[in-house]
């Protein structure tokens, strides 16, 4: 039925006369409500509950979002449906509506109604089959006239699939008028109005694209339980990420009608109550410019966020391992490495990390079992009795579970011989205290003002020490103005460290802190017997230590083992870099490795008869929501540490992505990693793309089959408009030829389109960045268009300038236009990653893409007949 049939006009009228007074009516409900609703306070608390003030306030957050939300957009979509010979008809809200009859959230079971095509059969909650006849989906806006939707999409079996332009435009009647001409014209203006199929939407400005309601394949995994595991892959533009942000909008809503009763049961099991769940969560980027630009998606869906829930990897990890972990050093002289960029490991590692983390965790626990033996080994000789008695115990009950596999049966037979330990320990720190005390008050009796000299010569010495002495726990600094408690503690060092290095053959180094201490002290120290006494109880209590929280030196000690097999793999020659690097430097994906050994590590013992606290070291670290934006540009590493974070009762893991895709070296590179690095996981492939036109498509599809990347099926929604431009190519060009035949091009696209859509100029490297803009915008200045600089990825700028990026940032973005500027040099530099680059960026083009090189690269050749020079 074409669109200018009178029965369309009808059916046209009706739905717009029923969807804008349905609009005024959720509109007004929800302003009274809001007005009317009264505000808790504390005073409704028989106590005074900061934590109870805490939840109530984000209750009445999370209800003035959904009526803010619900005023701007009273519906998204409309379904009717036939319901055992009954006509039913819902409007679908983006979030949870008043009560009202015939309105529903798009995240309840009834929302999923207008995600079915029509003439398909859904599922009410009740149980009854309900027969689709209707979908129209809105994009409400209010003006001073009132209510409208413009555009709106209809589709039903008699009228098959129309776009509406405006409903508010399209329902006012042209005034009455004898002139044959404005007549004929004022016809003509209501039947294009209405367009047959789907018209494409220009993208006008740099933001993911709005997509309230889902295609059936997005929306059933929208709607998988809590607890499920997910890889969504597909080629560019088919809403992988929009599908992940839907999703946790319905996973932390609030309505009784969203959550199931077993994701609720699952929320409590984890100990975390309904509203902390609602920001419980993370969700990783690749890039920060792709974190802004989701995080402004998730505002849009209102769905509360904040840079402690949505963050690179590069961040989060650098907090984990400074601030959690003991891998990289703090100010306060914890940790072990300090972060590097330099390459330490070699390429072909970086390309199968998984096998080296794998040889890393099997060597770190036999150095672990080993060093429990030294300890052992430590404290049977030592030449004190009760240290050696203990030895002998220790060996007999724990050393027999050194050969297991596993490490929680070691770890349990530790703890339960932790309370002889610690008897042991304390008389060996108490002897060691007394004896050193007593020899500091024997030379305060014979000189008063000796812990005075001390206090002052110490205040001379440069620096701190080193490192604490080993046995010790580092020692509590003194308090500021107390110089007689910090000499007294310097005292006390020096003599532990002098003791120590006596009973294994050492001499102090005379520079060393400790060294120039007791070379002031001199023979006002310990006698010899005393120092033999502390030195062999000192190394008692470093070896008994190991034994009582093994969990913590297993994890804390897992940098330092690290190090260590470096060092020895270093020497084999396998993994690593031959040439000689910083003992202390450690490069980003080296943390990757440690840190996941610690997670992996604390998942293993969560089902040991481990004392509670023990058994999971970072529990503070979980979260009810783990989910990743283009996961492929990550490593399998990376993406198994993501994976550790999500808590355990829940397992919760939804991330996205496209292998052609992969922008870095250390990326994902199939299935498998993925499955290895989240056992368990699914992946489920989205094919419907929404973005290119039929040309563009037809490019990048060339790309795939002309370099065998991953086949890929791409498929259009139906009936939507397709027709686009040929991408444009500028070969063997200098600088100024280049920047006037892209003036050249974006003054073309001005016309075509009668507004600048969003375009993007991809360029080499951040040092072009600046340049080609300023050239650029000289260039289209008279036509009053504005050329902004983007350096390091910034979102600057307006919806209507046109953005100058280099090209690493690209990844997740969308745009109208882009050009790539150069490509040839970014062959030169990057031809283990160029075919993926050119992929990627003629991926963010919905309609227009321009080339700009010198010489074609060698793997352009075959796509060169998908290029003209103009849109013209």
């Amino acid at each position: 039925m074409r669109p200018s049939d009178p029965t369309v006009r009808e059916y046209v009228t009706s739905l717009a006369h029923d969807a804008l007074q349905r609009f005024e009516e959720m509109a007004a409900k929800v302003a009274n409500a809001s007005r009317t609703r009264a505000r808790p306070s504390e005073s409704v608390l028989a106590y005074p509950n900061p934590l109870a003030q805490n939840e109530i306030t984000k209750a009445v957050q999370a209800v003035d979002r959904a009526a803010g939300r619900l005023q701007r957009e009273p519906a998204i979509a409309r379904v009717v449906i036939d319901n055992g010979g009954r006509q039913v008809t819902w409007y679908i809200c983006r979030v949870a509506p008043p009560t009202i009859g015939g309105f529903a959230s798009y995240r309840s079971a009834i929302g999923r109604l207008a995600s079915l095509p029509v003439g398909s059969e859904g599922m009410l909650p009740n149980g009854d089959t309900a027969l689709i006849l209707e979908q129209t989906r809105f994009q409400p806006s209010r003006g001073a006239e009132g209510w409208d939707s413009a555009p709106t999409e209809v589709t039903t079996e008699p009228i098959g699939t129309i776009t509406v332009d405006s409903l508010r435009a399209f329902l006012e009647d042209p005034k009455p008028t004898k002139d044959l001409l404005e007549e004929l014209l004022a016809d003509e203006q209501i039947q294009i109005s209405i367009a047959d199929g789907i018209r494409r939407q220009t993208i006008e400005r740099m933001a993911l694209r709005d997509q309230p309601v889902l295609d059936q394949h997005q929306d059933e995994i929208f709607r998988l339980p809590l607890n499920s595991r997910l890889l969504i892959t597909g080629p560019p533009g088919t809403g992988k990420t929009t599908t992940l942000i839907r999703r946790l909008g319905q996973k932390i809503d609030l309505d009784e009608s969203v959550l199931s009763t077993e994701e609720r049961r699952l929320i409590a099991a984890a100990g975390t109550g309904p509203l902390e769940h609602e920001t419980n969560w993370l969700m990783f980027t690749p890039t920060r410019l792709l974190k802004d630009y989701v995080q402004e998606a998730f505002a849009r869906e209102g769905i509360p966020s904040s840079d402690r829930n949505i963050k690179t990897w590069e961040s989060h990890r650098r907090d984990l391992a400074r601030n959690e972990f003991g891998i990289l050093r703090t100010s306060g002289r914890t940790g072990v490495f300090v972060l590097q960029e330099a390459p330490t490991v070699l390429p072909s590692t970086i390309r199968r990390p998984i096998p080296w983390f794998e040889d890393f965790v099997q060597w770190q626990h036999s150095q672990f079992v080993s060093d429990l033996r030294e300890a052992v080994s430590s404290l049977e000789s030592n030449r004190i009795d009760t240290c050696s008695r203990l030895g002998r115990r220790l060996r007999s009950s724990i050393l027999g579970r050194a050969g297991h596999s596993s490490l929680s049966p070691l770890l349990e037979a530790t703890y339960r011989e932790s309370a002889n330990v610690r008897e042991l320990l304390s008389e060996l720190r108490e002897e060691s205290d007394r004896m050193i005390d007593g020899a500091l008050r024997r030379q305060l009796r014979g000189d008063k003002n000796f812990l005075h000299a001390l206090a002052e010569y110490t205040m001379g010495l440069d620096g701190s020490p080193s490192e604490t002495p080993q046995a010790l726990a580092a020692p509590s600094p003194a308090p500021q103005g107390a110089p007689l408690t910090a000499a007294r503690d310097s005292y006390r060092n020096a003599l532990r460290t002098q003791a120590r290095a006596s009973v294994l053959g050492r001499t102090l180094t005379r520079d060393s802190h400790y060294g120039q201490i007791m070379s002031w002290i001199g023979d006002r120290g310990l006698t010899d017997t005393d120092q033999g006494r502390v030195g062999h109880g000192l190394l008692a209590q470093t070896a008994a230590r190991r034994f009582v929280d093994p969990v913590r030196p297993y994890v804390r000690g897992m940098a330092q083992r690290y190090r260590a097999f470096r060092r020895l793999r270093q020497r084999e020659g396998r993994w690593y870099c031959s040439e000689d690097r910083q003992p202390h430097g450690i490069h980003p994906l080296e943390v990757d490795v440690v840190l996941l050994a610690i997670l992996r590590t604390a998942g293993s013992l969560r089902e040991s008869s481990l004392p509670s606290g023990a058994r999971d070291p970072v529990r503070e670290n979980y979260r009810t929501q783990i989910l990743v934006d283009e996961a492929t540009d990550f490593s399998p590493i990376q993406l198994a540490c993501m994976a550790e974070l999500a808590h355990p009762h829940i397992r919760s893991f939804f991330a996205c992505g496209d292998f052609n895709q992969r922008l870095t070296t250390w990326g994902a590179r199939s299935a498998d990693d993925l499955k290895w690095a989240c056992p368990g996981i699914a992946i489920k492939e989205i094919s419907t793309t929404y973005r290119q036109t039929k040309q563009l498509r037809e490019l990048t599809l060339a790309m795939i089959e002309a370099h065998e990347q991953d086949t890929q099926s791409i498929r259009l929604p139906g009936r939507m408009e397709s027709e686009g431009f040929a991408p444009v190519l500028l070969e063997d060009a200098q600088f100024g030829a280049t920047i006037e035949w892209l003036a050249d091009r974006v003054r073309e696209i001005d016309r075509l389109v009668q507004r600048l859509p969003s375009t993007a100029i991809l360029v080499d490297s951040e040092a072009d960045v600046e340049p080609v803009a300023r050239a650029l915008h000289g260039a289209v200045s008279a036509q009053n268009l504005n050329v902004v600089p983007c350096p390091l990825g910034q979102t600057v700028g307006q919806d209507d300038d046109v953005r100058v990026f280099s090209v690493e940032h690209i990844k997740g973005l969308e745009f109208e236009a882009v050009f790539f500027v150069g490509i040839d040099r970014l062959a030169e530099r990057e031809p283990a990653l160029f075919l993926k680059y050119l992929y990627v960026g003629a991926s963010r083009a919905a309609t227009y893409l321009g080339v700009t090189c010198g010489a074609l690269p060698e793997e352009m050749v075959p796509l060169r007949d998908h290029f003209q020079t103009s849109w013209s």
